[in-house]
């Protein structure tokens, strides 16, 4: 049977298990660089636009985030290694085949992976169903043989999918989505075979809309110390998580790299913070979380009717 359009229960946060993160941590922290390659000259699939001008190529858009791979990356992973963060990457997988000395310092730091697409240019919406299960096995198969890493979870290429992708994912062996900007925790999504949730990543603390909407380096710093606060109280009762999202070409700007040793600073500072990555988080919700969610969430359907 065809699943409902409705993938995820609604559990109000208000009345659900409580969470507790490893050491009684309030707020699961996790970084999520978005590491990503763009082609110089895509194909169009005939619905989305990879380039907000045509014709190709469009030197300037594709140069602007070249930017990021030649020299944001190492400005933006001097800020992170200064207060020892270990992220989980939303990686375009043609990054390792093109810039392997970015592949190798992201191995060498032991941080996390979860897919981007391979490129940032080409996307899922129009893929048919085997087309999308060769995607799975050829992201999977490219991490595996360039970083050792066992791909996990996927944040879509340019977030695009298709309505058989959460299927597709846990038939492949991920276990968590992260194109689901809906909750402060991890919750359970419905497929036909396997466990798959979604780890709250982050369209308000995510330096690109920001930064494009004329926002600047202080605003972001501001908005990410007050959301902490927030969610660090609540996280007193039942854990919460945040994820800060990042672009090299944009946060390595080296007027905008400093505000993020201010983020980091302000949050590190505080006890009670679980800094961990998107795959730990799914994992251990999987293991302690997963099976009382759902069965709360059964509970609530069945009181409704």
């Amino acid at each position: 049977m065809p699943l409902p359009p409705n993938r995820v229960d609604y559990s109000p946060i208000i009345d659900r298990p409580v969470i507790k993160w490893p050491n009684d941590a309030r707020v699961a922290l996790w970084i999520a660089p978005n590491v990503e390659h763009y082609e110089y000259e895509p194909e169009f699939d005939g619905n989305r636009d990879p380039w907000p001008r045509t014709p190709y190529p469009d030197v300037q858009q594709f140069s602007y985030r070249d930017y990021g791979n030649r020299v944001g990356f190492w400005r933006m992973a001097d800020v992170l290694d200064k207060h020892n963060i270990r992220c989980c990457v939303s990686l375009n997988m043609a990054v390792l085949e093109h810039f392997p000395e970015i592949g190798e310092a992201m191995v060498q730091r032991n941080w996390d992976f979860m897919s981007h697409g391979i490129y940032n240019t080409r996307y899922l919406n129009n893929y048919t169903e085997e087309q999308e299960r060769e995607f799975y096995r050829d992201t999977i198969d490219t991490l595996k043989r360039h970083t050792g890493k066992q791909l996990k979870g996927m944040l879509g290429p340019a977030i695009s999918g298709t309505e058989r992708t959460p299927d597709l994912m846990a038939e492949a062996g991920l276990i968590y989505h992260t194109d689901w900007m809906h909750d402060d925790q991890p919750v359970p999504i419905r497929v036909n075979s396997g466990k798959l949730v979604s780890v709250p990543y982050s369209i308000e603390l995510n330096d690109a809309p920001l930064f494009r909407h004329h926002y600047e380096g202080d605003y972001f710093a501001e908005i990410c110390k007050a959301q902490f606060d927030q969610l660090y109280q609540e996280g007193a009762h039942s854990g919460r998580v945040m994820c800060i999202a990042l672009h090299p070409y944009l946060i390595g700007q080296p007027h905008r790299s400093r505000y993020l040793d201010e983020v980091l600073s302000y949050i590190m500072s505080h006890e009670g913070v679980w800094q961990t990555t998107a795959d730990d988080i799914a994992e251990y919700y999987i293991a302690n979380y997963y099976d009382e969610a759902v069965a709360h969430a059964e509970r609530l359907n069945n009181a409704a009717g």
